[in-house]
């Protein structure tokens, strides 16, 4: 490793990950990644690694013997590694629990030991059933019953934020919690269930794309680039420090509409073919119709909105696959 800084990417190897070490080495840091690769891939990395500042260790935090000596040099740690994805929370519950919840506790104990800034990724879901028009912070959660994985899964990400308040109160460690609204862009995969890496396969195969529901379900489409912008502007703004910010776009738009406009950015001929949810996911799932965040708080703080629009995002992103 060079004399650079050196920032800790936990998942560095995932979707969102790998673009924000991209960044980061542009930015002239040194990087460690550490990723089990559960659900991220190396070859994420393949462009710009290897390279004098990256350094990549596979495995667990929780299992990294080297991660306390890692921290004490580092300047920042961006935790990002966590279970990902529909089906994966849906058929491997217990694992996205252990993932989410141990890893956490881990980054934090050692974070605060060496007094490390820290950004923790936590998601939309936590906003559980709320039906509001948009999703503000400071809003009540409204979580369903231990019977649907998901509220398993959102449980988890929202204990993941207790956590870091708590550390950032009692310990002043300076951290701060990102809720991740829909992500999307290239290196994004459809294995877990992802819905627009899964339209875009379809619609460049000529297959049906699969809607689930009746496709009027809405949600918030943010460009990684946008995305990983508004994390180190947040890593980077003393004002973040102890406080949850919304990460996403606010520009709405059924899933439906989403399949239509893949086809026609694409110019594919595939048709749309609707599938009951008790199909894709089985008979315990439970869908909101609506993720709308707002995106006021991240605004004022960092300066920061998105601007990346969804029809460049899919050219991207297909253009990658």
């Amino acid at each position: 490793m060079s004399d650079a800084p050196t920032v800790i990417v936990t998942g560095g190897a995932g979707f969102i990950g790998s673009h924000l070490v991209e960044r980061l080495l542009k930015d002239g840091k040194s990087v460690i990644v550490i990723d089990d690769c559960s659900t991220g891939s190396w070859k994420n990395l393949q462009g710009f690694h290897p390279n004098p500042r990256l350094r990549v260790v596979r495995g667990k935090v929780s299992e990294c013997h080297e991660f306390g000596s890692f921290a004490a040099g580092a300047e920042a740690i961006y935790h990002l590694a966590a279970a990902v994805g529909v089906e994966l929370v849906v058929n491997h519950l217990v694992q996205t629990l252990r993932t989410n919840l141990r890893e956490t506790e881990v980054v934090l104990d050692v974070a605060s030991r060496y007094g490390v800034p820290v950004l923790i990724t936590s998601s939309s879901e936590v906003y559980g059933k709320s039906n509001k028009e948009s999703f503000e912070e400071g809003d009540d959660l409204l979580i369903g019953p231990p019977h649907f994985g998901r509220w398993g899964y959102a449980c988890s990400k929202l204990m993941d934020e207790f956590l870091g308040l708590a550390y950032a109160k009692e310990q002043e460690l300076p951290a701060r919690v990102v809720r991740l609204f829909n992500t999307v862009g290239p290196r994004q995969t459809g294995q877990y269930g992802m819905v627009l890496p899964r339209f875009i396969a379809a619609a460049k195969a000529g297959t049906p794309i699969r809607v689930f529901g009746d496709g009027r379900q809405s949600r918030c489409f943010c460009d990684v680039q946008d995305v990983v912008e508004a994390l180190t502007r947040l890593m980077n703004c003393p004002a973040a420090r102890g406080e949850v910010f919304n990460v996403g776009n606010d520009e709405e738009i059924t899933i439906l509409r989403l399949a239509e406009i893949v086809r026609e950015t694409l110019g594919s001929k595939s048709t749309i073919e609707f599938v009951p949810y008790k199909d894709a996911y089985g008979p315990n799932f439970e869908e909101m119709q609506r993720r709308r965040p707002s995106i006021a708080k991240l605004a004022r703080v960092t300066g920061f909105r998105p601007g990346t629009t969804l029809a460049e995002t899919i050219r991207r992103t297909a253009a990658a696959v």
